[in-house]
Order: structure tokens, then C-alpha cells, then sequence
């Protein structure tokens, strides 16, 4: 039989891990599901990546040098004002850049122990406060992890996720494990929908007792204190009084550090289960 003929042409003699076609049957979603996971899996057990700090935020967040160029270049109040807000938010950008740097030298990221890598900064991949911690870590020359999610209008990963560590997802749902399963601490900066999404995910996971609790913290208590009327929930019974201890507060990079330690988050060289 030559290798032209109609039998090894036709399209189901393709070897299936090779037919595009075949895979992207909605009959074959559970098989994706699990490539999704393994290829993140396999990938971050090879950088010895044993354990996260994830930290999440708004994407829209300007740069520093973007907020003083918009203040600069502002001729009207409303200009003026809005660059304010841009300069407020830019803050943020600043903060998360530092709390990478910080929980990359002191978590265990920077350096293995054992072959295995702590607390190394996770975040969705994208700009705004997900680059400035991953580009906070990259400041201190460790690695950190990107989730990148495939999104209508194209999501880039930023410039400062390693590269070997930047991964692309389909199903939100996958992308929510690998952010959950390592995780040893969760840092909450302002944000929108999606960073709303994450919180809520995580601390009903830690509620119901389908997640080991973790150190939870909420950067800009002023920001969060508004979004979210947490006493008012107490007050209509719609959450325990306990639930208010999952997460805490800091409006600093420094406070925000202390904070992960005081909930019990495992530094370079302490005991860490397997």
C-alpha cells in the first residue's frame, strides 16, 4: 500500500493525539480537562514549585511612570482628576511589585530547599497588579508562575513571568485548581469582577472545608471595607462571626508580609509537609 492511498489519507487513520479535529469534539471536553491539568502539573512538580503565594488584582492597573505622565500631561481639572485616581491606583502597582520582592527573598522562591521551591508568587499572568508581582519577583531574580486564561480580546502574559512557568488555559475551572492547590497564602489587591471571582472562590473553599485554611489578606482595608459591607453580612446572619477571621488587612507591602506570617504562613527552612 503506498502512502498516498485513500486508507492512509483519510482523516481517521490521523494517530489521535495528532487530530486537532478529534480533540476539539465536545465529546472529548473531560480529555482536555485532564491535559490541562497534567501539562501545568508536570510542569511546575519538574521546577520543584511545591508551594504559592498567589496574589491577585485588577488588571487596569497604570504604571507608575503612566499615572505621572497622565498628571503631568493634564491641562483641566477633570484631567487632573482623573490622573489623580490614575496616581492612587498606580500605588497599588507599586505595593504588589513590593510584596513580590519581599515574599520572593524571604518565602522560599528564591532559593530550593531540598529541590523544592516555597511560597513562589503565582498570579493570573496578565498586567496591571498580576505584572507588578510577578515583576516584584523578578526583581529579586526568582521565578514566579503566570495562569494565563485565553479571553475574548486576547490576554498577553507580561514580561516578567518566567518563561518556563507561563501557562496558557482554556477552562476557567482548570486554571481556578492550579491557583487553589499550591496556594499557601492568597494577597487580595482592588479589583474588579474576576478578582472578585477568585476571592470568593477560595474563601468558600477554605469555609466548607474543602481547602486547608490559609493566611488571606486584603490590601487597602479603606477599598475593601466599601466594596464589601462584611458587617452588614454578619448582621443579616448570612455569614458565622468566624468567617471574618479568614482574612485580614494590610496597606503596606511590609504589613501585608507580617500579615501572611501571623496567619501561619512557612518561611525558608521550616517544616513543610510533602
Amino acid at each position: 500500500m503506498t502512502d498516498d492511498s485513500p486508507q492512509m489519507r483519510a482523516h481517521s487513520y490521523v494517530l489521535p493525539v495528532e487530530d486537532t479535529a478529534f480533540l476539539l469534539r465536545d465529546e472529548m471536553r473531560a480529555v482536555r480537562f485532564a491535559l490541562e491539568y497534567a501539562k501545568a502539573e508536570l510542569l511546575l512538580r519538574d521546577w520543584g514549585i511545591r508551594s504559592t503565594v498567589v496574589v491577585f488584582g485588577s488588571a487596569r492597573i497604570p504604571l507608575p511612570e503612566q499615572a505621572a505622565a497622565a498628571l503631568a500631561a493634564a491641562a483641566t481639572d477633570e484631567a487632573r482628576v482623573q490622573a489623580g485616581k490614575l496616581q492612587q491606583r498606580a500605588a497599588w502597582y507599586q505595593a504588589a511589585r513590593d510584596l513580590g520582592r519581599i515574599v520572593s527573598e524571604r518565602g522560599g522562591a528564591f532559593a530550593p530547599h531540598h529541590r523544592w521551591r516555597d511560597n513562589v508568587i503565582a498570579t493570573g499572568g496578565g498586567p496591571g497588579i498580576m505584572e507588578a508581582a510577578n515583576r516584584g519577583a523578578h526583581d529579586a531574580g526568582a521565578p514566579s508562575i503566570g495562569f494565563n486564561i485565553t479571553l475574548p480580546v486576547e490576554q498577553r502574559p507580561n514580561p516578567y513571568t518566567t518563561p518556563e512557568l507561563s501557562f496558557r488555559f482554556h477552562y476557567f475551572a482548570m486554571r481556578k485548581m492550579h491557583l487553589a492547590m499550591r496556594a499557601r497564602a492568597l494577597v487580595v489587591f482592588p479589583g474588579g469582577f474576576g478578582t472578585l471571582d477568585e476571592l470568593f472562590e477560595l474563601l468558600t473553599l477554605t469555609q466548607t472545608r474543602k481547602m486547608a485554611p490559609v493566611p488571606v489578606v486584603l490590601f487597602d482595608a479603606a477599598y475593601w471595607r466599601r466594596v464589601m459591607d462584611f458587617d452588614f453580612l454578619l448582621e443579616q446572619d448570612m455569614i458565622a462571626p468566624t468567617d471574618t477571621s479568614l482574612f485580614r488587612f494590610a496597606d503596606t507591602a511590609d504589613q501585608a508580609w507580617e500579615a501572611l506570617v501571623a496567619g501561619g504562613l512557612l518561611r525558608t527552612g521550616e517544616a513543610q509537609p510533602e
